[in-house]
């Protein structure tokens, strides 16, 4: 009975997406997520550039069915002496707003290191000593302006942390459930819509011809290095698509999915890979 109640879980839609709203994998760093999407998926693998795929079925015609699992993110680009970090971004690009960098402002993160995540906060002004400065020309929070305390003082008490150059950095992930059937979470819709593919291969749909499911890294790279690779590997196919879930308010830290979104899509999922759609 707990083997089945466990395994209704883990094809729950709704669990799912919030179980995958809460995993971090900037781009370029995504392993942690894979790990686990192995052994969400039994039968699957991990290609060398990271993607993690499951083939159902055998033969033609031929296709395929993906979700880009990273997320935008930072690395660290400096550790000072005093024991601070200072930030770089990972993907984006020119497309994300010039006030993406302040969701940072004053929140918490997680540093994923060498010895396990560890959790910091990123630094606002002192009230005291900008108390009664004039504001409105000040210019916005970017990256640039981050310091991150993890608690050290030096930059030796940092790298015993397991904190170096690069280590990847989030958001404190908290999905959040509110309203009539809605979650709240950075990358709130490519979550769902993973989490969405993922629940609709745990019911093992019968496959005309054969269909590789894919959850794909390096997605916000210039050239979609991990949707490449699978297509080089594994293809060529007959057909492909790529899920999605709407959202509201897109690329902030309450990107918002209705969960009945999720459950129509696994529906429609199941339906694309039978091949009755």
């Amino acid at each position: 009975m707990h083997v089945l109640l466990m395994v209704f879980a883990l094809q729950n839609p709704d669990s799912l997406a919030v179980r995958f709203s809460a995993m971090t994998a900037v781009t370029g760093y995504e392993q942690a997520m894979t790990d686990s999407l192995l052994t969400l998926l039994p039968g699957s693998t991990r290609d060398r550039t990271g993607n993690v795929t499951l083939k159902i079925g055998s033969g033609t015609p031929k296709r395929l069915i993906s979700c880009s699992i990273d997320e935008i993110g930072y690395v660290v680009g400096n550790i000072t002496d005093d024991g601070y970090l200072m930030l770089r971004r990972v993907g984006g690009g020119v497309r994300l707003s010039p006030l993406f960098d302040q969701q940072l402002e004053g929140h918490r993160v997680t540093l994923f290191g060498r010895r396990g995540a560890v959790p910091g906060v990123v630094g606002v002004r002192s009230t005291h000593l900008t108390r009664g400065r004039p504001t409105q020309n000040d210019p916005p929070f970017t990256v640039d302006n981050a310091y991150i305390d993890v608690g050290a003082t030096s930059r030796g008490q940092v790298l015993a942390l397991g904190i170096d150059l690069l280590t990847p950095i989030s958001l404190t992930k908290r999905p959040t459930r509110y309203g009539k059937g809605l979650i709240a979470a950075p990358n709130a819709g490519r979550r769902s819509a993973c989490a969405a593919l993922a629940a609709a291969a745990l019911t093992k749909p019968r496959v005309r011809g054969s269909v590789l499911v894919a959850f794909t890294v390096q997605g916000l790279y210039a050239d979609t290095a991990g949707l490449n690779t699978v297509t080089n590997l594994q293809g060529p196919f007959d057909e492909s698509r790529q899920v999605s879930v709407p959202v509201k308010y897109g690329d902030t830290a309450v990107e918002t999915v209705a969960l009945s979104d999720v459950e129509a899509l696994v529906r429609d999922v199941v339906q694309w890979i039978a091949g009755s759609r």
